[in-house]
Parts: C-alpha cells; sequence; structure tokens
C-alpha cells in the first residue's frame, strides 16, 4: 500500500512539475483570476495529499518508520511544498512550483533505492519523536529559505547584468518583498533549530547521562546554529543585504544538511550500516 501511494505522490508531482514549469517572464508576471486552479496546481495538491497519505500510513503501524536519509528528504519537501502553499495564498511564486515539485519527486524517488534506516526509539520515545520534527520542521523552513533565496540571487544577478535569470526564479514579486519573505522563514527555522537543539540536549542528559555526544551530526548542527545566528544578527545590526547574506545562508543550511541528511547517507550508503 505504501509503495503504491508513495508512487502516485511521485508521478503527481512530476506531472506538476512538467506542465507548471516556467515558459518565459511574461507568463510568470501574468495574474491569475481568483479562485482559478489549472492542471499543475491541482496535481501538486493532489502529490502533496498522496505525499502527506505515506506518512499516516506510518503513524497508523502500516508502513514501519524509516529514519534513513531519504525519508529526512522527503518529508523535508513535504514541508517546504507546504509553505509554498501558504505563501501562494498572498504572493506570486507560480515559478517556485516548478521546482518544489520537482525535487518533491526526486526525494520519493531516492526513498526506492536505498535501504530503510530503521532504529527502536528510546525509553524517552515521545521526547524522540518531538526532538526529530522540530529538527525535520527547520529543514523544511530552511528549505524554503533557500529556494527564496535562490529566486533573490537570480533576480538580482538579472537585474545587474541585464539578461534573464534563471527559469521560474525569476523576480515574480518585489525584490524586497522576496528578501523579506527569504529571511522571515530562516527565522522561523533559526528557531526550530535552536529548540530542535535544546531538546536534544535534555533528551540526551536524560537518557544518555551526558548533554552532547560528540559525532559529525553534533558539529555540523552546532555548526550550522552558529552561521545562521551570526546571518541574524548581521542581518539586524549591520545591515546585512544582498550576497553577503545569501552565502551565509546558503552555507548554514548546507552544513545543517550535512548534519542529519549527511551522516544518514555516510552510514547507509557509504558504511552499510
Amino acid at each position: 500500500m505504501w509503495i503504491l501511494v508513495n508512487g502516485l505522490a511521485f508521478a503527481l508531482y512530476l506531472l506538476a512539475a512538467l506542465v507548471g514549469r516556467p515558459r518565459g517572464a511574461a507568463a510568470e508576471r501574468a495574474p491569475r483570476a481568483r479562485g482559478q486552479l489549472d492542471l499543475a496546481t491541482v496535481a501538486m495538491l493532489l502529490a502533496w495529499l498522496a505525499h502527506a497519505s505515506t506518512f499516516v500510513l506510518v503513524l497508523e503501524g502500516k508502513h514501519e518508520p524509516d529514519f534513513g536519509f531519504a525519508p529526512a528528504l522527503s518529508l523535508t519537501f513535504w514541508l517546504v511544498a507546504a509553505v509554498y502553499w501558504v505563501e501562494s495564498l498572498y504572493y506570486p511564486l507560480q515559478g517556485l512550483r516548478s521546482w518544489i515539485c520537482a525535487l518533491a519527486a526526486g526525494s520519493l524517488l531516492l526513498t526506492w533505492f536505498f535501504p530503510p534506516f530503521h532504529i527502536k526509539p528510546p525509553a524517552e520515545g515521545i521526547a524522540f519523536s518531538l526532538h526529530w520534527a522540530m529538527g525535520i520542521a527547520a529543514y523544511g523552513l530552511f528549505g524554503a529559505a533557500v529556494l527564496h533565496g535562490a529566486m533573490l540571487w537570480s533576480a538580482e544577478r538579472a537585474l545587474q547584468q541585464r539578461r534573464p535569470g534563471l527559469a521560474g526564479l525569476g523576480p515574480g514579486l518585489a525584490l524586497l518583498t522576496l528578501e523579506k519573505l527569504t529571511y522571515r522563514l530562516a527565522t522561523l527555522g533559526f528557531v526550530m533549530l535552536s529548540a530542535a537543539l535544546v531538546s536534544a540536549v535534555l533528551f540526551s542528559a536524560r537518557v544518555y547521562g551526558k548533554p552532547f555526544e560528540f559525532n559529525h551530526q553534533t558539529v555540523f548542527g552546532v555548526a550550522s546554529w552558529l552561521l545562521f545566528a551570526v546571518l541574524l544578527l548581521g542581518r539586524h545590526v549591520l545591515g546585512w543585504r544582498g550576497r553577503r547574506a545569501l552565502r551565509w545562508l546558503f552555507s548554514g543550511s548546507a552544513l545543517l544538511l550535512l548534519s542529519y541528511v549527511g551522516s544518514r547517507f555516510v552510514l547507509q550508503v557509504i558504511l552499510h550500516r
């Protein structure tokens, strides 16, 4: 059952990515009538619901929980799609839709080809689940922030060089609005990441008797938190904008990706553990 629902979500995401791909700057800026739904929008909505159903099957005990890197990416892009849906109610972000659908489809495809990573939750199962959920929420928010940042980078570069930006990542809305959305998402992601790290310290101290376990996941997680802290401090105190701020956002997100997804990838694919 799970593989059928997963496959349906993959096919619908792929359809939405192909049908909804940008066809030029004029199409990106064209207003859409209120309440109007095109094929790409419907396909993405159905894909998102099918994607959500795979998690429901896990919660209902019909599929064993998988804590590997591929399901983590899958859940991340499901959350990114959810953020997109909320924002698209207020801002013209149609160009971003195709990229999100393509990334979500790719993450679902990965879950088919890599072996599952099953772990037995510790005694503090609720605390562990809460920590994991907050960490994935941070992944989703920073993933959305990175996609917005890519739009911002492409639009600024296109303005400076007077040539079109990357397809779909053009100025679909005012640059100041796009910048505000980017760092609003980054701020929310930082809050969730902070909560995840605090819960990890409390959880580890209670279960294992020590607040930190020195490993790659801890090192990359703390390093990414420091980079994001510097980014937000630079934005609010020093007025960082443009490419300087985006470099900090992209660097911190790369370290965060290496923290959980990277460590799980090494364990599953390289070390076969």
